[in-house]
């Protein structure tokens, strides 16, 4: 993968279902686009697999590859233009063929099905600066009812300093008194400490419970 599609597919993984209705073709499960860039003068040609991207720019003059404009130091014009017309077909194809990939633990990978199976909601990035960060919330009222984090494990008080995966569900207040820990199960990381409670998604609270309590969260946000 070059420079360009690493930057603009970070935490992205590829829809297949979505490839399909963009236009892409199917042969020996490798996912195929093919257009035209720069007034037809280059054709521009996407190919996807399971577990690869690759791309190549032809030059329908010469009908040789171009690949000048991958190059970081190549500036003039007509390189950038190349450069931004590739860009934008790949915005493009990300922006609507691709899904964010920013939680990899299996707990938040598990979750983020459960959570559209039962409810049909997909995770909300709200924050630009936070990337790793998103938020479920209710239809009806909009309001949150699950909070999925990235953070360092210092900022719960715990050692190493390095980064782990969170779930923030509401929670009644007797409920949070009983079961927070302050090693598994904290009171709600940047939310009510009252009303919210933080749970660990590195296995160590068992995911059965943590979806009952993602349920007991969505009806808390039904009266909210």
């Amino acid at each position: 993968m070059n420079n360009i599609l690493a930057r603009i597919l970070k935490n992205y993984k590829p829809n297949f279902d979505k490839l399909k209705k963009f236009g892409f073709t199917v042969s020996d499960n490798t996912y195929c686009y093919n257009t035209v860039i720069m007034d037809n003068k280059f054709s521009l040609t996407v190919k996807i697999t399971s577990a690869d991207i690759d791309t190549e720019v032809i030059d329908l003059a010469t009908n040789d590859p171009y690949t000048l404009f991958l190059a970081d130091g190549a500036i003039g014009s007509f390189v950038g233009a190349v450069r931004t017309a590739y860009e934008n077909i790949m915005l493009d194809i990300a922006n609507n063929c691709f899904d964010k990939y920013v939680f990899k633990s299996d707990y938040a990978q598990r979750l983020i099905e459960y959570v559209f199976d039962a409810y049909g909601d997909n995770l909300e990035f709200l924050w630009d600066k936070f990337p790793d960060n998103a938020i479920w919330r209710r239809a009806d009222n909009k309001k949150w009812y699950g909070i999925l984090l990235t953070v360092s494990k210092d900022k719960l008080g715990l050692p190493p300093d390095e980064k782990t995966e969170i779930i923030d569900l509401r929670a009644e207040p007797e409920t949070i008194d009983a079961i927070v820990d302050d090693k598994t199960i904290f009171r709600g990381y940047h939310m009510n400490k009252k009303h919210w409670v933080t749970l660990m998604l590195d296995g160590s609270v068992p995911l059965t419970n943590i979806e009952k309590m993602l349920d007991v969260s969505y009806e808390l946000a039904r009266k909210a």
